[in-house]
């Protein structure tokens, strides 16, 4: 298992075209939800994901503040293979990243609602009512890293 934080600039063709794939196939096809997955945000983000036996296993995106929100954001968080561990090593290396490489003091995500508790666990906590997007429950959460 390897971690790789990547630029957009940065991505090969191949790691593009394998993180995009990843993407559809969590987003849209398994969760049966036809939208517009690539939003024109990904030039503005460092790109985390995990690679086992040279495939993409988890990833997440995190976004410079200004961009989706005033602060810092982590989305499109995803993993393959579930119950696995995967999902807590991909955040925190995403909310390392927001601190690192952007200075975040606060990160903002916008949660399928069913994964409050998931986020929960890292500090996270529901900053709005449910709304739907996409015709799926969402909430949007703040990390302040300040209280870590």
């Amino acid at each position: 298992m390897k971690l790789y934080v990547k630029k957009y600039q940065d991505l090969t063709k191949a790691e593009l075209y394998e993180i995009l794939k990843v993407r559809l196939k969590v987003f849209v096809i398994e969760q049966n939800c036809p939208y517009l997955e690539i939003d024109d945000k990904d030039q503005y983000a460092y790109h985390v994901f995990v690679k086992e036996n040279d495939q993409i296993v988890a990833y997440l995106r995190v976004i410079e503040k200004g961009i989706s929100y005033q602060e810092v954001s982590i989305g499109r968080v995803l993993t393959i293979t579930r119950s696995k561990g995967l999902g807590r090593v991909i955040m925190d290396a995403g909310i390392k990243v927001a601190k690192e490489k952007y200075g975040a003091d606060k990160i903002r995500i916008e949660a399928q609602s069913y994964a409050k508790e998931f986020y929960a666990k890292f500090g996270f906590k529901q900053v709005s009512t449910e709304f739907l997007e996409d015709n799926i429950l969402h909430i949007e959460m703040l990390l302040d890293l300040a209280d870590c």
